[in-house]
Protein backbone atom coordinates (compact mmCIF):
# COMPACT_ATOMS: atom_id res chain seq x y z
CA UNK A 1 0.00 0.00 0.00
CA UNK A 2 1.34 3.39 -1.31
CA UNK A 3 1.33 6.31 1.01
CA UNK A 4 -1.37 9.16 0.06
CA UNK A 5 0.19 12.50 -0.27
CA UNK A 6 -1.64 15.76 -0.17
CA UNK A 7 -2.05 17.21 -3.70
CA UNK A 8 -3.08 20.68 -2.76
CA UNK A 9 -1.41 23.41 -0.68
CA UNK A 10 -3.45 24.38 2.50
CA UNK A 11 -2.79 27.29 4.06
CA UNK A 12 -1.55 26.67 7.99
CA UNK A 13 -3.86 28.07 10.70
CA UNK A 14 -3.46 31.61 11.62
CA UNK A 15 -2.11 32.12 15.34
CA UNK A 16 -4.89 34.85 15.14
CA UNK A 17 -7.84 34.33 13.09
CA UNK A 18 -9.65 37.50 13.27
CA UNK A 19 -8.34 39.05 10.54
CA UNK A 20 -9.59 42.68 12.33
CA UNK A 21 -7.74 41.32 15.25
CA UNK A 22 -4.73 40.82 12.86
CA UNK A 23 -4.64 44.22 11.93
CA UNK A 24 -4.79 45.84 14.99
CA UNK A 25 -1.70 43.96 16.53
CA UNK A 26 0.24 45.13 13.54
CA UNK A 27 -0.89 48.57 13.77
CA UNK A 28 -0.59 48.66 17.66
CA UNK A 29 2.99 47.66 17.22
CA UNK A 30 4.12 50.07 14.54
CA UNK A 31 3.17 52.69 16.94
CA UNK A 32 4.73 50.86 19.56
CA UNK A 33 7.86 51.11 17.97
CA UNK A 34 7.42 54.88 16.40
CA UNK A 35 6.97 55.74 19.83
CA UNK A 36 10.18 53.70 21.00
CA UNK A 37 12.32 55.13 18.81
CA UNK A 38 10.93 58.80 19.46
CA UNK A 39 12.35 58.71 23.22
CA UNK A 40 15.91 57.93 22.17
CA UNK A 41 17.78 60.94 22.79
CA UNK A 42 20.14 61.69 19.95
CA UNK A 43 23.02 63.72 20.66
CA UNK A 44 24.31 64.17 17.24
CA UNK A 45 27.26 66.37 17.92
CA UNK A 46 28.61 63.41 19.81
CA UNK A 47 27.47 61.09 16.67
CA UNK A 48 29.89 63.08 14.73
CA UNK A 49 32.67 62.96 16.76
CA UNK A 50 32.19 59.27 17.48
CA UNK A 51 32.24 58.88 13.72
CA UNK A 52 35.96 61.02 13.78
CA UNK A 53 37.32 58.63 16.65
CA UNK A 54 35.97 55.21 15.03
CA UNK A 55 37.15 56.29 11.78
CA UNK A 56 40.64 56.74 13.73
CA UNK A 57 40.36 53.63 15.35
CA UNK A 58 39.91 51.42 12.13
CA UNK A 59 42.86 53.27 10.55
CA UNK A 60 45.07 51.66 13.58
CA UNK A 61 42.98 48.02 12.95
CA UNK A 62 44.07 48.35 9.37
CA UNK A 63 47.06 48.69 10.40
CA UNK A 64 48.24 47.10 13.32
CA UNK A 65 50.74 47.33 15.27
CA UNK A 66 52.82 44.14 17.04
CA UNK A 67 55.44 45.48 18.77
CA UNK A 68 55.33 48.46 20.16
CA UNK A 69 53.36 46.95 23.75
CA UNK A 70 54.32 43.19 22.65
CA UNK A 71 55.32 42.41 26.38
CA UNK A 72 52.00 43.76 27.40
CA UNK A 73 49.97 41.62 24.73
CA UNK A 74 51.58 38.92 25.34
CA UNK A 75 51.49 38.72 28.99
CA UNK A 76 47.54 39.65 29.01
CA UNK A 77 46.96 36.54 26.14
CA UNK A 78 49.25 34.41 28.27
CA UNK A 79 46.76 35.12 31.27
CA UNK A 80 43.53 34.76 28.84
CA UNK A 81 44.70 31.80 27.79
CA UNK A 82 45.63 30.16 31.36
CA UNK A 83 42.23 31.79 32.81
CA UNK A 84 40.07 29.79 29.87
CA UNK A 85 41.63 26.62 30.02
CA UNK A 86 41.39 26.26 33.69
CA UNK A 87 37.99 27.76 34.08
CA UNK A 88 36.72 25.28 31.45
CA UNK A 89 38.19 22.06 33.31
CA UNK A 90 37.47 23.45 36.83
CA UNK A 91 33.62 24.06 35.92
CA UNK A 92 33.13 21.51 33.77
CA UNK A 93 34.42 19.02 36.81
CA UNK A 94 31.85 20.77 39.13
CA UNK A 95 29.30 21.28 36.30
CA UNK A 96 28.83 17.34 36.13
CA UNK A 97 27.57 16.21 39.27
CA UNK A 98 25.27 19.62 38.99
CA UNK A 99 23.90 18.66 36.03
CA UNK A 100 23.24 15.32 37.19
CA UNK A 101 21.33 16.54 39.78
CA UNK A 102 19.51 18.77 37.86
CA UNK A 103 17.92 16.35 36.02
CA UNK A 104 14.52 15.24 37.18
CA UNK A 105 14.64 11.55 35.85
CA UNK A 106 17.83 10.44 38.16
CA UNK A 107 17.35 12.30 41.65
CA UNK A 108 15.13 12.70 44.29
CA UNK A 109 13.03 16.30 44.23
CA UNK A 110 14.96 17.95 47.08
CA UNK A 111 17.94 17.19 45.50
CA UNK A 112 16.57 18.62 41.79
CA UNK A 113 15.36 22.06 43.55
CA UNK A 114 18.53 22.20 44.63
CA UNK A 115 20.87 21.19 41.98
CA UNK A 116 18.52 23.24 39.50
CA UNK A 117 18.48 26.94 42.16
CA UNK A 118 22.59 26.32 41.69
CA UNK A 119 22.00 26.82 37.51
CA UNK A 120 19.38 29.25 37.79
CA UNK A 121 21.89 31.53 40.20
CA UNK A 122 24.72 30.85 38.13
CA UNK A 123 22.73 31.91 34.80
CA UNK A 124 21.24 34.52 35.94
CA UNK A 125 24.31 36.67 36.61
CA UNK A 126 25.90 37.83 33.59
CA UNK A 127 29.78 37.96 33.74
CA UNK A 128 30.37 41.23 33.92
CA UNK A 129 28.45 41.76 37.02
CA UNK A 130 29.98 39.17 38.79
CA UNK A 131 33.36 39.87 37.73
CA UNK A 132 32.86 43.55 38.96
CA UNK A 133 32.04 41.82 42.43
CA UNK A 134 35.46 39.50 42.63
CA UNK A 135 37.15 42.30 41.44
CA UNK A 136 36.03 43.86 44.68
CA UNK A 137 36.34 40.95 46.90
CA UNK A 138 39.73 39.57 45.58
CA UNK A 139 41.24 42.68 43.54
CA UNK A 140 42.24 43.13 40.00
CA UNK A 141 44.09 39.95 38.24
CA UNK A 142 43.29 37.00 36.75
CA UNK A 143 42.48 35.35 39.65
CA UNK A 144 39.05 37.31 39.80
CA UNK A 145 38.44 36.29 36.04
CA UNK A 146 39.46 32.99 36.64
CA UNK A 147 36.21 32.62 39.20
CA UNK A 148 34.47 34.67 36.98
CA UNK A 149 34.35 32.46 34.07
CA UNK A 150 34.35 29.04 36.27
CA UNK A 151 31.20 30.64 37.89
CA UNK A 152 29.77 31.05 34.49
CA UNK A 153 30.44 27.99 32.76
CA UNK A 154 28.82 25.95 35.70
CA UNK A 155 25.48 27.31 35.23
CA UNK A 156 25.73 26.90 31.02
CA UNK A 157 27.18 23.10 31.03
CA UNK A 158 24.58 22.44 34.09
CA UNK A 159 22.21 23.47 32.26
CA UNK A 160 22.08 21.90 29.39
CA UNK A 161 23.61 18.63 30.82
CA UNK A 162 20.36 18.37 32.84
CA UNK A 163 18.12 18.75 29.36
CA UNK A 164 20.28 16.46 27.63
CA UNK A 165 19.83 13.60 30.73
CA UNK A 166 16.06 14.40 31.17
CA UNK A 167 15.66 13.91 27.04
CA UNK A 168 17.61 10.06 26.83
CA UNK A 169 16.18 7.56 25.59
CA UNK A 170 14.57 5.64 28.45
CA UNK A 171 14.70 2.40 27.13
CA UNK A 172 18.48 1.54 27.80
CA UNK A 173 17.75 3.46 31.40
CA UNK A 174 14.73 0.70 31.69
CA UNK A 175 16.43 -2.06 30.64
CA UNK A 176 19.48 -1.73 33.37
CA UNK A 177 16.62 -0.71 36.10
CA UNK A 178 15.39 -4.22 35.25
CA UNK A 179 18.69 -6.23 35.50
CA UNK A 180 18.98 -5.11 39.12
CA UNK A 181 21.48 -2.43 37.98
CA UNK A 182 22.43 0.30 41.00
CA UNK A 183 22.10 3.90 40.51
CA UNK A 184 25.98 4.50 39.39
CA UNK A 185 25.89 1.25 37.16
CA UNK A 186 22.45 3.17 35.56
CA UNK A 187 24.60 6.30 35.16
CA UNK A 188 27.55 4.46 33.51
CA UNK A 189 25.73 2.23 31.04
CA UNK A 190 22.40 3.97 30.19
CA UNK A 191 23.04 7.52 30.45
CA UNK A 192 27.29 8.10 30.02
CA UNK A 193 27.16 6.68 26.25
CA UNK A 194 24.14 8.83 25.24
CA UNK A 195 25.30 12.32 27.17
CA UNK A 196 29.09 11.60 26.21
CA UNK A 197 29.60 13.17 22.70
CA UNK A 198 27.19 16.22 23.46
CA UNK A 199 29.25 16.51 26.75
CA UNK A 200 32.33 17.02 24.68
CA UNK A 201 31.20 19.29 22.32
CA UNK A 202 29.48 21.60 24.86
CA UNK A 203 32.95 21.44 26.91
CA UNK A 204 34.74 22.73 23.49
CA UNK A 205 32.04 25.19 23.20
CA UNK A 206 32.33 26.92 26.49
CA UNK A 207 35.98 27.21 26.34
CA UNK A 208 35.60 28.88 22.99
CA UNK A 209 33.16 31.42 24.89
CA UNK A 210 35.43 31.11 27.99
CA UNK A 211 38.22 32.84 25.92
CA UNK A 212 36.19 35.54 24.52
CA UNK A 213 34.65 36.39 27.46
CA UNK A 214 38.19 37.08 29.57
CA UNK A 215 38.50 39.79 26.44
CA UNK A 216 35.65 41.29 27.82
CA UNK A 217 36.09 40.67 31.78
CA UNK A 218 39.35 41.80 31.42
CA UNK A 219 37.98 45.14 30.84
CA UNK A 220 36.25 45.66 35.05
CA UNK A 221 39.91 44.53 36.21
CA UNK A 222 39.63 40.68 35.55
CA UNK A 223 43.31 40.56 34.01
CA UNK A 224 43.69 39.02 31.01
CA UNK A 225 44.07 40.50 27.46
CA UNK A 226 40.89 42.31 27.62
CA UNK A 227 42.79 44.40 30.34
CA UNK A 228 45.73 45.35 27.95
CA UNK A 229 43.12 45.96 25.16
CA UNK A 230 41.24 48.53 28.12
CA UNK A 231 44.44 50.28 28.27
CA UNK A 232 44.96 50.93 24.39
CA UNK A 233 41.63 51.84 24.03
CA UNK A 234 42.31 54.56 26.76
CA UNK A 235 45.59 55.35 25.27
CA UNK A 236 44.13 56.28 22.01
CA UNK A 237 46.94 53.53 20.82
CA UNK A 238 44.32 52.38 18.17
CA UNK A 239 47.19 50.51 16.21
CA UNK A 240 48.31 48.53 19.34
CA UNK A 241 44.33 47.76 20.15
CA UNK A 242 44.09 46.71 16.27
CA UNK A 243 47.03 43.72 17.06
CA UNK A 244 44.94 42.85 20.49
CA UNK A 245 41.40 42.97 18.03
CA UNK A 246 43.34 40.16 15.95
CA UNK A 247 45.41 38.19 17.89
CA UNK A 248 41.91 37.00 19.54
CA UNK A 249 40.12 36.97 16.50
CA UNK A 250 42.51 34.55 14.78
CA UNK A 251 42.44 32.28 18.47
CA UNK A 252 38.90 32.21 18.10
CA UNK A 253 39.20 31.11 14.55
CA UNK A 254 41.87 28.53 15.22
CA UNK A 255 39.90 27.05 18.28
CA UNK A 256 36.32 26.97 16.11
CA UNK A 257 38.19 24.89 13.54
CA UNK A 258 39.98 22.52 16.06
CA UNK A 259 36.74 21.95 18.00
CA UNK A 260 34.47 21.45 14.65
CA UNK A 261 37.59 18.49 13.66
CA UNK A 262 37.80 17.05 17.28
CA UNK A 263 33.52 16.28 17.26
CA UNK A 264 33.90 15.16 14.22
CA UNK A 265 36.51 12.85 14.90
CA UNK A 266 34.77 11.81 18.35
CA UNK A 267 31.60 11.41 16.46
Amino acid sequence: MTAQYPTTWRRPHQIVPDRRLRIALQIGVLVYLVLAFSTVEVNWQRVTEGMERGQRFIMGFLQPDFTSRWRDISQGLIESLTMTLTSTVVGVLISVPIGIGAARNLVPRPVYLVCRAIVAVSRSLQEVIVAIFLVAMFGFGPFAGFLTLTFATIGFIAKLLADDIEEIDETQAEAIRATGGTWFQLLDYAIKPQIMPRLIGLSLYRLDINFRESAVIGIVGAGGIGATLNTSIDRYEYDSAGAILLIIIAIVMVAEYSSSYLRKFLQ
